[in-house]
């Protein structure tokens, strides 16, 4: 299940949905995931329009199979969390069956509150790393096609991996570097 600060930034988004179609995971997210996400590159980028970002969604959707989880507001309630406002992402996780949410807000999803529910949390680092461990090749084909998508401007593989480590996937960064030819 992957929280809405995942999605907000471009390149880690781009990544995890080219990962996403690869099978390496079941990438799952609900309507409010991308709301949230959406709301905030709205916010902070005044450059970008509804329509654009709205496009992205759909194109997502339409990537990744069965991704859209729904029918978990019955359960929101119910949870308890330092955030109540991530309660959606929880439940949500809850009613689709999965494993692992990946987020920056770590804080947010104690292992207390998950670990009885046989979920946990993981930073998208941690996440990215263990999708390269069980893929590498696939690992850096998704980041070599997310390189050659970036036309305005290019970038180069370096470029790309600078923009991973701004990004806080310091440890992605490093497991990649070892195939930057490849990249």
């Amino acid at each position: 299940m992957f929280d809405a600060c995942v999605l907000y930034p471009a390149p880690i988004r781009d990544l995890l949905m080219r990962l996403s179609v690869t099978g390496l995971f079941r990438a799952r997210w609900t309507d409010r995931i991308h709301d949230e996400w959406i709301e905030a590159v709205l916010r902070n980028r005044a450059d970008l329009q509804r329509a654009q970002l709205q496009r992205t969604r759909e194109l997502m959707d339409q990537a990744v199979p069965d991704c859209l989880v729904t029918g978990y507001e019955g359960i929101e309630p119910t949870l308890e969390l330092p955030d109540p406002d991530d309660r959606h992402v929880l439940a949500a996780a809850i009613k689709c069956g999965a494993g692992t949410i990946v987020t920056y807000n770590l804080k947010d999803f104690p292992e207390k509150v998950l670990a009885p529910l046989g979920l946990c949390a993981q930073h998208p680092d941690e996440f990215l790393e263990h999708a390269h461990d069980l893929d590498p090749v696939a690992a850096c084909m998704a980041v070599r096609e997310a390189r050659a998508s970036l036309k305005n401007p290019s970038r180069t593989a370096e470029e790309l991996l600078d923009t991973y480590q701004a990004l806080g996937l310091a440890t992605t960064v490093a497991a990649l570097r070892s195939h930057i030819d490849t990249l």
